[in-house]
């Protein structure tokens, strides 16, 4: 599934973050930034040490008590496809009333803004803070897709060429998916409309979605 935003193809992906071949690849840090468990911990192995001796660097010389929350920082990728990882820390799941939303918006935005920095043509995001953080899916995806595209058109024609949104089950996919189709006008016509021209080529019905482009 793809959209457009400015310059940029928004593109919802159902895969392996760390095998993503993007200019960035996003981990969802903890403030120490020496990895951990889920993204952040498979990033740090398939990366190898660079990473972590880049993120040591970055813990003395700027943040010696850690990644705040909502901030982000970038270290090469070392072992992994992508040439860059940007670290944000998001933000633990506290019942929702207590900056949980303005935390991760930070995160998306900030990583953005760090690739923009950089000069950088591509970008791919986990679905922060949805794993041990507890941040519910369906809330957190709606919160990234709003600062995202905020950030792109506040960045204009700084912004990556493509901001992917790498999800790693079907599950996650179909349930970002169906809150893109909510979330940006048109969308959804678009699909029906490319579902009936494929079935009209073909004479039979689609099982899946075509990518589309507004």
């Amino acid at each position: 599934m793809r959209v457009k935003v400015g310059k940029t193809s928004i593109v919802l992906a159902k895969g392996d973050i760390t095998d993503q071949d993007v200019d960035a690849v996003v981990n969802a840090a903890n403030p120490s930034l020496m990895g951990g468990g889920g993204v952040d911990g498979a990033i740090h192995r398939k990366g190898g040490p660079q990473i972590d001796e880049e993120c040591l660097e970055i813990r003395r010389s700027q943040y010696p008590d850690g990644l705040p929350p909502g901030k982000a920082v970038i270290t090469r990728g070392g072992k992994l496809k992508a040439r860059y990882v940007i670290h944000t820390v998001g933000p633990v799941w506290k019942g929702g009333k207590n900056g949980e939303a303005e935390v991760l918006a930070a995160a998306y935005r900030n990583s953005l803004a760090l690739a923009a920095q950089k000069g950088l043509n591509s970008i791919a995001f986990p679905a922060i803070s949805t794993g041990a953080y507890g941040y519910p899916f369906e809330d957190a995806c709606r919160v990234a897709l709003q600062a995202i595209v905020q950030e792109l058109n506040e960045l204009g024609g700084s912004a990556p060429e493509e901001v992917r949104l790498v999800m790693f089950t079907e599950g996650d996919f179909d349930r970002c998916a169906a809150l893109m189709r909510s979330f940006f006008p048109g969308l959804a016509k678009t699909l029906d409309r490319n579902r009936w021209l494929k079935v009209c080529a073909r004479g039979s019905r689609l099982a899946s979605p075509l990518c589309c482009r507004l």
